[in-house]
């Protein structure tokens, strides 16, 4: 995969937002007989956001440079978007504005040492630092402990959606919701392409899923956007069992493009009580490393 199509994107995003929604959803008459379009007719989003049939036509057709907030507004209304899928279609409008020519600040592969200590303090809760690709760039303690299975790939940073879609059958045993995880994650990969388009590393990563992943080809066709800051995982840990956990997803102003990621659970529960033996099991696992690096020193 060289490069991102823009044009493809916003085409293939607006028409199957488009399908997805019959006239009597749109609160249009259902006239009879068939029709040879599934969802709406084009004419039709173009009376739903107030612009004209050729207007919204060079639209659909990947070109959204020099449409105006007003005009996105109204055609986010007429097809209904959601949150994520409304800053999907303002992101690719203005790269569409762009065509590529601002320079934007390359997202960190590394962190300051000072966010790392941060982690370090989150002593009780699994807390890692991810950028808009999935990749994991920096973990605590108990975060490293929950997440083994998925560290065991040698390839760093260690990517996520990488494992979801490439070790399918480690990631079904590890996420117990697999399928809606591997929905999320082309989702939020998705949304990633739309804010950064041209990152040549982001490309490299869709082309190899791809090309490697029938399921991930499947998930991808279908244009869904999602975000994900908060929720519950449910986790099959090989050495504490399962672990229901809640989660939160937190933006770092100061570094664009990386979120900080926690995970929790109420006290007095069955994942409290596991996320405490995995603390121990992560202790005596650390214990164990120094004593064979001890050993062969």
């Amino acid at each position: 995969m060289g490069a991102v199509d823009l044009s493809r994107e916003i085409r293939e995003f607006l028409s199957s937002r488009r399908a997805r929604i019959t006239p009597e959803q749109a609160g249009l008459p259902a006239y009879g007989g068939n029709r040879r379009v599934k969802g709406l007719r084009r004419e039709e989003v173009a009376l739903l956001a107030g612009v004209s049939v050729d207007y919204y036509v060079r639209m659909e057709r990947g070109n959204l440079s020099g449409a105006s907030e007003h005009v996105l507004d109204a055609l986010a209304s007429a097809l209904k978007l959601d949150e994520a899928e409304r800053d999907h279609l303002f992101a690719l409008a203005r790269e569409s504005g762009s065509r590529g020519t601002r320079r934007k600040p390359k997202v960190p592969v590394t962190i300051r040492p000072a966010l790392q200590q941060v982690l370090d303090a989150i002593g009780d809760a699994p807390a890692w630092i991810r950028n808009g690709r999935s990749d994991v760039l920096a973990m605590n303690q108990l975060a490293r402990a929950l997440y083994a299975p998925v560290l065991a790939d040698p390839r760093r940073p260690v990517n996520t959606t990488r494992f979801v879609y490439l070790n399918p059958e480690a990631a079904e045993e590890f996420f117990v919701d697999y399928d809606q995880i591997a929905r999320d994650a082309a989702a939020l990969l998705r949304l990633e392409v739309g804010r950064n388009p041209h990152d040549p590393e982001l490309i490299t990563l869709i082309g190899e899923l791809s090309t490697h992943s029938e399921l991930f080809r499947q998930r991808w066709a279908s244009q869904d956007v999602r975000f994900h800051r908060y929720g519950q995982k449910r986790l099959r840990h090989p050495a504490v069992g399962q672990l229901d956990l809640d989660f939160e997803s937190l933006e770092l102003p100061a570094e664009p493009g990386l979120q900080l990621n926690i995970y929790t659970a109420p006290a007095n529960t069955p994942a409290a009580d596991g996320l405490r033996l995995l603390a121990s099991w992560a202790a005596s696992q650390d214990d164990l490393r120094t004593e064979q690096a001890n050993a062969g020193s």
